[in-house]
């Protein structure tokens, strides 16, 4: 069963805002067994909308449009629906009443502009909208399913989930679609490809894998699809199985849910660590990182970011001659910035960066991209040099991800 989506809305093509709706339809629709086989955006225009209704037909079992219904003379997403089915339009007098009521709670004036508000094709079963006055409208046609939402994302999900959702699993018989997601860190997408291939080939029809790469980590994404819930299940847990005696020395946890931070609260928790965070290059991405999962103030205790030179040396004790010696961006400056840090708010762990992220490279000879991060522990400290590329927003990703990686491996070391 494929579904294909239609976002309504000039806003959308200029960058005027960002099309969220799409992402959670399509997420929605997956859970209950629908693939979503494209996603369309198209402006406000009446041949545009007929054109992409006539070529999404041809692809989907299913079509959902959003956006283009309002009480203004520029949505015409109703309109032109009716004459693609060739349908009168008339006022449905439950949705006038409805806005009625609606409006007399808020005290707003109703008018004949909000009236129109209840004009829809005969041929559509109205869908009812709960927290606005653009009811969404269903029709069966062309042996197909064709349903048109409000763009406003909280009435869109309304009706998804009271109207859209439970009337697609009544119609149709609908298979089971299964995700489970490894995240790996430490190895690109080119090399876990080699190291998996022999296994990637084995793989029954109904699983796909998926490689979902960023700055240096990858989820592996199984897909099951399938009418026995039951085979579907067991057969995963089997692949996970497998794959994990394959890749298990860079997997770090299993779906999506378990982000890097959250396992390293986890163990911090579980043992009883605390950890600090000197950030120059990084800003603060990594204490950030941190701070995003609650309850994080149980192990995390706080950050120093060190930008100026100055701050090294007065805040964190990093010597002058060390940093005149080797530079700031050095292994010397990391190590002595994580200890520094360590010793200053008192923790077991510490993680340090300094570096170029560029555009410039400062007072430095080091090249844009390069950056150090050094771990304290309780039992010493180390750094490692990386280069990470020379875009700016791509070196602090890497730079905060790797450290991330390096701290866990030193902690699971030490537990």
């Amino acid at each position: 069963m494929n579904a294909e989506i239609i976002t309504i809305g000039d806003e959308i093509l200029i960058g005027q805002i960002t099309d969220t709706n799409s992402k959670w339809i399509a997420e929605e629709l997956n859970k209950i067994g629908v693939s979503v086989f494209q996603i369309t955006s198209i402006q406000d225009d009446k041949q545009h909308i007929l054109n992409a209704l006539k070529e999404a037909e041809t692809r989907a079992d299913i079509i959902i449009l959003t956006g283009g219904l309002g009480p203004t003379k520029d949505d015409i997403t109703k309109h032109t629906l009716a004459e693609y089915f060739d349908s009168e339009l008339e006022i449905n007098e439950k949705v006038v009443a409805f806005i009625k009521r609606m409006f007399e709670k808020m005290n707003y004036p109703f008018t004949e502009i909000n009236r129109l508000q209840g004009l829809v094709p005969v041929k559509c079963k109205v869908l009812k909208n709960r927290l606005g006055t653009a009811p969404g409208m269903w029709f069966d046609e062309h042996q197909k399913v064709f349903v048109s939402l409000p763009g406003v994302p909280n009435e869109m999900k309304g009706l998804m989930l009271t109207e859209v959702l439970p009337r697609i699993q009544k119609q149709f018989e609908l298979p089971f679609i299964i995700h489970r997601t490894i995240l790996t860190y430490g190895m690109g997408e080119s090399m876990v490809a080699g190291r998996i291939e022999d296994w990637e080939d084995s793989l029954p029809p109904f699983i796909k894998l998926a490689y979902l790469p960023s700055y240096g980590k990858l989820r592996l994404r199984l897909s099951a699809k399938g009418l026995d819930k039951e085979v579907l299940e067991s057969r995963l847990e089997k692949e996970i199985k497998t794959l994990t005696s394959i890749i298990n020395d860079i997997i770090v946890g299993y779906d999506d849910s378990e982000v890097i931070e959250k396992m390293l609260g986890k163990l911090l928790k579980e043992n009883g660590f605390t950890v600090s965070t000197a950030e120059s290059c990084t800003g603060g991405a990594i204490a950030k990182s941190f701070t995003s999962i609650p309850g994080s103030s149980a192990y995390f205790v706080g950050s120093i970011v060190s930008y100026n030179k100055t701050v090294k040396e007065e805040l964190l004790n990093v010597s002058s001659v060390v940093i005149d010696t080797f530079s700031v961006v050095s292994s010397e400056v990391a190590e002595a910035m994580a200890i520094g840090v360590k010793q200053k708010l008192k923790t077991d762990y510490a993680i340090a960066t300094t570096g170029n992220a560029g555009p410039t490279t400062d007072d430095t000879d080091k090249t844009v991209g390069t950056v150090f991060i050094a771990i304290a522990t309780p039992k010493g400290v180390y750094s490692e040099e990386f280069f990470f590329g020379k875009l700016r927003s791509k070196v602090i990703e890497r730079a905060t991800n790797k450290a991330l990686e390096m701290l866990r491996k030193e902690i699971i070391k030490n537990s």
